[in-house]
């Protein structure tokens, strides 16, 4: 009890309210105040010159007024002296800025100076502060202070409070903290996100302050926890560790000998091991934090009997095993988080004991249990008490319906309010004070039963990817009153509302993607007046947005319409699209493109028919920076060229103009695009070279230009200034020249086509250094860079990175699996020379196509080396030998083509090489199966080799050739060298025959 009761002091503490002195004005209702001291007065408005004050907040502080009436000033009811300084801001555009002025100092008697949250941004604490002697009571948290905390501060000797959290930056730091001890009547001390790395006394100093209560030292940059100090923390009711992620992998045990801890967090610090068994002494807890450590152990049945806790949060640390019935002993318990953690098995019915829970987080555990029985555990003392429910992504089944125990006693309560007698079981509950309902990422089936709309407390309902199917109307929302964020994507239900239905609720947040909530638009949504994230897309709305819609649209930060048959025009207002993310692709939108705002992040309006000049679109605005760094406007009827606008876009991440009408040279402040990691220009009619600015373009990961009508070499700076380049794509233009031996140095690399082109010259043998095709260890997360790295918070908002590529003769969009493709098309250009050796280093590569060349020479022998090829074509070369037997050994292949080439001899065994068509083969000199001929008949040189004893290979054909002609020289020639008769006899004959001859001619 008394621990409690410290700890409820300190909450006071932590938030100073002055209650004996009126907060702002300065006067009491029931006694006159005396007039505001001159001196005092003149510091107040000489200390108001130096401040920035951007919406005039200190407006009432004139020379003719009394500063005890002032805006935030508070003074003493009967001496009338200044004591307390409230000028916090928790509105952004009431921030004070400018600088301190000394002049405070005139201030004898303040005791209390609240300068938190403002935005004196690049100005340091002044060492002033520390000669005013009164304070009791100091906050100058999160106001944008930099730079190192003066040790003057430590002149403070009569402060209670000091508040120095640095919470948007750690542009504050300390050398050591030696001088908090001359602080000794402070009661509470938070400098979380100061930098104290240096500050290595931070135990011994802080153990010195006798009094104090409370420690927040949360994210500090804290290297480590000292092991074995000698501490005396007896007053010390709450201690903030959490976000420092010490050097210490196990907590120190001085820390569980903090027997009168209220508050314990040590939350992101990833310790290891189980929960500490020294742990079970600290029963004086309420609130207990360990998230996001390593704990990879079960739930240990001491902490269980915690009877004063009533904060006990345990996400993210890998717990195993089961959760006890014991938990029920948890009796003060109001919140309970275990999400992210591997348990497992039936939840305990005894957690519906815990009748002060108002917060049960049990998400991502795999229960693997069916949800009517959880709810109807919950019912026993909680139906009108609980109020956060999350029991997402936990492997439930089971369906949703009039029988589940949330339902069961709503439908009670509508029996009741109609007078029908009847009676459900008791045992259920229904929940009625829910707040919170998370049943998301699980297997439930059914639809949602109607009496679900009588819980009129719900502020947010995610029933999102599950198995929901079924319709749904009016009635079951009929008294959703507080709902403002309803999650329900990825199921299958329908919605059916009258064209004039209004909604009892006003949303903020509405995801219903792949509902039926067409063919009509749903004009419903036309009321919500706050709707900031609307998710409606495959929906099967084939319609025109009604002009209230784009009316409500200024509101919106996520707009996303997508994969639905909408048609009609954008009203081109810029003050129509203003969104942070729009995703209106896949659908029927025509006309111009519309005008955006420069607030815009994320743009994807592909795959629809809008048409004309892309100039206005790019050159709106010119006189205000774009925000976009997502644009895709890919596969519409655009056309003309690109203006040069772009240096307004440098934001610019992704940018795709793919598969429009585009025509032109690409601009040179294409090049001021230096973020730009994505390019597709594939499939327009671009002209000229590729621009010698994109070389200032160096974070590029993909560059596809293919299908366009470019020219000239291959610009060799791209092997020297794109080095993350992953996929090159200039498939089917007019590119000259050789394939520069600087591309080799892209060892990033995992798709490169240059097909198509006028490319001529050898392969070049440095294709060896395409590290990402020979290894399987490099990273290739950054080719969804702008969605990986989640700038915005909208990454699931943002589409997979895409690419057309020609695999097996056919051109394929690959967009889940792109970054574990690896291929090279070299085909259809007049490359020659042989198939270097070295391209056999690439054991990762997927495809290999050099069709349609002018190579020579035979198939590298060790082919076969290329374990993962799954697609080879050389055909229309003029590659000479035979298939490397090595081949046969490439066991994922599953497209040949060795076609039209001067292949020779019998095709090796494999099961694979013989599962391809014939036509693989032809236009060779090969046999052997899948071919007809089966190397013996119809003269083909059979490809069948025997040994002899000596283990020498003998082809007999040329032996008996050699014999031949032996013989027949012989038997012919030598008679006539060695019988003079013969030979006269011959030439005497030759010159017969020669004269018959003559005399034909003649």
């Amino acid at each position: 009890m008394e621990g409690s009761l410290g700890f409820l002091f300190l909450t006071f503490l932590i938030i100073p309210l002055p209650h004996f002195f009126i907060f702002c004005n300065g006067h009491s209702h029931s006694h006159p105040q005396p007039r505001c001291i001159d001196t005092e007065q003149r510091a107040l408005l000489t200390f108001k010159q130096d401040l920035i004050d951007p919406s005039n907040r200190l407006s009432s502080w004139t020379v003719d007024g009394d500063c005890c009436h002032w805006v935030g000033v508070v003074c003493h009811n009967l001496t009338a002296h200044v004591h307390q300084l409230h000028l916090s801001s928790y509105y952004e555009r009431s921030k004070f800025g400018g600088k301190l002025n000394p002049s405070l100092l005139d201030l004898k008697h303040l005791n209390y100076f609240d300068l938190s949250f403002n935005n004196f941004s690049a100005s340091p604490i002044l060492e002033f502060l520390g000669s005013m002697k009164s304070l009791t009571s100091l906050n100058l948290s999160n106001a944008g202070f930099v730079g190192l905390i003066p040790h003057q501060l430590g002149n403070l000797s009569n402060l209670l409070y000091l508040n120095l959290e640095d919470y948007d930056s750690y542009d504050l730091y300390v050398n050591n903290l030696q001088w908090l001890s001359g602080l000794p009547l402070l009661q509470y001390l938070d400098m979380s996100r100061v930098n104290l790395s240096k500050a290595s006394d931070w135990v011994r100093v802080t153990n010195t302050l006798p009094s104090l209560f409370g420690l927040r030292l949360s994210s500090s940059q804290l290297p480590f926890i000292p092991l074995t100090p000698t501490v005396n923390f007896s007053s010390l009711l709450t201690l903030d560790l959490s976000w420092n992620y010490f050097e210490n992998s196990l907590i120190p045990s001085w820390i569980f000998g903090l027997h009168n801890l209220v508050s314990l967090d040590l939350s992101y610090n990833d310790f290891q091991g189980p929960i500490p068994v020294d742990l079970q002494n600290m029963t004086s807890l309420s609130h207990l934090d360990l998230s996001d450590n390593n704990f990879n152990s079960s739930i240990p049945n001491w902490l269980y009997s915690f009877s004063c806790l009533e904060f006990l949060h345990l996400p993210y640390n890998n717990l195993q095993g089961t959760i006890s019935s014991a938990i029920g002993n948890l009796t003060s318990a109001i919140s309970i988080d275990l999400t992210h953690n591997e348990l497992g098995g039936k939840l305990p019915r005894s957690l519906g004991n815990l009748c002060n829970l108002r917060e049960i987080k049990l998400s991502s555990n795999k229960w693997s249990q069916e949800i009517s029985e959880i709810l109807e555990s919950l019912s026993v003392c909680l139906s009108d008490r609980l109020e956060i429910l999350d029991l997402s992504h936990s492997q439930l089944h089971g369906h949703l319906t009039d029988e589940l125990g949330l339902f069961k006693n709503l439908a009670n309560l509508l029996l009741r309010k109609n007078s029908i007698s009847g009676r459900l079981p008791v045992s259920l509950g229904n929940l009625s004070s829910l707040t919170y309902l998370n049943l998301g990422i699980n297997q439930l089936e059914g639809t949602l039963p109607q009496n679900f709309g009588q819980l009129s407390k719900l502020e947010t309902l995610s029933i999102e990817s599950n198995m929901l199917k079924g319709v749904l109307s009016e009635v079951h929302f009929s008294n959703l009153t507080s709902l403002r964020n309803f999650y329900a994507s990825g199921n299958q239900l329908t919605l059916k509302a009258s064209q004039n239905w209004i909604p009892p609720f006003q949303l903020e947040t509405l995801y219903l993607r792949s509902w039926n909530l067409g063919p009509k638009f749903p004009t419903w949504l036309c009321s919500q007046r706050h709707l900031q994230s609307l998710d409606i897309s495959d929906t099967r709305i084939s319609d025109v947005v009604p002009p209230s819609f784009w009316n409500l649209s200024s509101q919106f930060q996520i707009l996303n319409l997508s994969h639905n048959l909408i048609h009609g025009e954008i009203p081109n207002s810029p003050m129509i699209l203003p969104a942070a993310v729009i995703d209106l692709s896949s659908n029927h939108f025509k006309g111009p493109l519309p005008c955006i705002s420069s607030n815009v992040l994320v743009l994807d309006l592909s795959k629809n028919s809008f048409s004309r000049s892309i100039s206005h679109f790019l050159c709106f605005g010119m006189n205000e920076q774009k925000q976009v760094g997502y644009l895709n406007l890919e596969k519409n009827l655009l056309s003309r060229i690109i203006p040069d606008c772009l240096m307004k876009w440098n934001n610019l991440e992704v940018l795709n103009l793919g598969n429009n009408n585009l025509s032109g040279s690409i601009p040179s402040s294409m090049g001021s695009l230096t973020y730009l990691s994505s390019l597709h220009l594939y499939n327009n009619k671009f002209s000229g070279t590729l621009p010698s600015s994109l070389k200032n373009c160096k974070e590029l990961v993909i560059i596809d230009v293919a299908e366009n009508r470019f020219a000239g070499n291959i610009p060799s700076w791209i092997g020297h200034r794109c080095t993350s380049l992953m996929i090159l794509n200039l498939r089917s233009n007019y590119f000259h020249g050789h394939i520069p031996e600087e591309l080799c140095a892209l060892a990033s690399l995992q798709i490169l086509d240059l097909s198509q082109n006028k490319l001529s010259g050898s392969i070049p043998r440095c294709v060896k250094n395409f590290s990402a095709m020979a290894t399987n260890n490099i990273s290739n997360d950054h080719l969804n860079s702008y969605r990986s790295s989640n700038h915005y918070g909208y990454d699931e908002t943002v589409p997979l990175e895409s690419a057309l590529l020609v695999m097996k003769g056919n051109i394929f969009e690959y967009n889940t699996i792109l970054p574990l493709v690896k291929s090279i098309d070299f085909s259809k250009n007049s490359l020659s020379g042989e198939i270097p050796e070295e391209v056999t280093n690439l054991r990762e590569l997927q495809s290999l196509n050099l069709s349609y060349n002018l190579l020579i020479g035979s198939i590298p022998v060790n082919i076969g080396t290329m374990g993962t090829l799954e697609c080879i074509d050389f055909s229309m070369n003029q590659l000479s030998g035979q298939i490397p037997s090595s081949m046969s050994s490439l066991t994922l292949l599953n497209h040949l083509n060795l076609s039209n080439n001067n292949l020779i001899g019998k095709i090796p065994l494999s099961t694979q090489l013989q599962s391809f068509e014939a036509s693989s083969f032809i236009g060779n000199k090969l046999c052997g199966p899948p071919l007809t001929d089966n190397c013996t008949t119809n003269g083909v040189k059979p490809n069948i080799r025997s040994k002899d004893t000596s283990g020498l290979e003998v082809d007999w054909f040329y032996v008996s050739m050699s014999l031949g002609l032996v013989v027949g020289f012989w038997g012919v020639c030598g008679p006539l060298l060695y019988n003079k008769q013969w030979r006269m006899m011959y030439f005497q004959f030759l010159d017969h025959i020669g004269y018959k001859l003559k005399s034909v001619v003649l």
